[in-house]
């Protein structure tokens, strides 16, 4: 039987190998969002200037960071696509600093462009961050052999103009195990096996999906895959707490996460960087509680 709290992956598996690094999951860790975009639907325009950017990189690093992902290009619902010229242009100079001065953390690319994986790669990021889940570029499984990096595989259904539209599944807990456990063999037939898996919380799901997904999180644990949950300050926790504003969803954040450590959680994807370590500390200890022999 599967142990939820090892996050479904047994002992000796715990460390996961990212290019020059290994990501220890042999407790959960915080991966903080870095939006270089001036749309974004939480923090857009805020770290669009190198300097605000690598800020706000101490900063995170600081508040307990393993990971920080640097996106540049909203994947909010209905937002456009933007060229691979201006994705670049928002991430390499960013990235090219920061990775230089903080050598002890992991950075991933949050990209769907060929081209912008292999310059942030030329950069020195250790993970490739997909939401499509190979689906639009499947050429990242042979990127990822090639140089080593670690791979985000997310579900998604449809394009984040129209995903919110009319998203529909028989049963959405199975389609979505299915579909990733699907795009997991064919990593592995590409010889891709530093994968994190994450179901896309809010990504071509209606609140009923993705409440389903989170109730029933330890079926993803037969992945064998670290599993990363995204769900910080997102549309989800809006209607949930009554129409509540972005800016005013953190304690639902929390909550919604918290759940999902327990479930078997390794990595939270965050905007709220110090809180979501202060919450897997008191998590930690209380499964060391738990787990301590009389």
């Amino acid at each position: 039987m599967t142990d939820k709290h090892s996050g479904g992956i047994p002992p000796s598996s715990r460390t996961l190998s990212c290019r020059d690094k290994n990501l220890d999951l042999s407790k959960p860790v915080v991966m903080g969002i870095l939006n270089t975009t001036p749309d974004s639907f939480s923090d857009g325009g805020k770290f669009i200037s190198t300097d605000a950017a690598l800020a706000r990189v101490s900063e995170m690093a600081g508040q307990g960071a393993s990971i920080i992902d640097i996106g540049g290009e909203s994947t909010r619902p209905g937002s456009d696509p933007v060229s691979v010229e201006e994705e670049i242009s928002r991430t390499f100079p960013i990235l090219t600093r920061a990775i230089d001065t903080y050598p002890e953390l992991l950075f991933s690319i949050d990209t769907t462009k060929y081209e912008v994986a292999k310059k942030a790669l030329s950069a020195g990021v250790h993970i490739i961050n997909d939401v499509s889940g190979l689906k639009k570029e499947p050429r990242f499984a042979g990127l990822c052999v090639d140089t080593g990096a670690a791979y985000v595989c997310m579900h998604s259904q449809g394009d984040p103009k129209t995903m919110q539209n009319n998203p529909t599944y028989k049963n959405v807990v199975e389609n979505v195990l299915s579909e990733l456990m699907t795009t997991k063999l064919e990593l592995n037939k590409h010889g891709v096996d530093n994968i994190i898996m994450d179901p896309g919380i809010g990504f071509g799901k209606t609140t009923e999906h993705n409440l389903s997904l989170i109730a029933n999180l330890p079926h993803f644990l037969q992945l064998n895959c670290p599993l990363m949950i995204g769900a910080s300050r997102k549309s989800l926790i809006g209607k949930l707490l009554n129409g509540r504003a972005v800016d005013d969803r953190l304690a639902g954040t929390i909550a919604l996460h918290y759940h999902c450590l327990m479930q078997g959680a390794l990595i939270l994807r965050v905007h709220d960087v110090q809180e979501a370590a202060d919450s897997i500390d008191i998590f930690n200890a209380i499964q060391a509680e738990i787990n301590r022999t009389p």
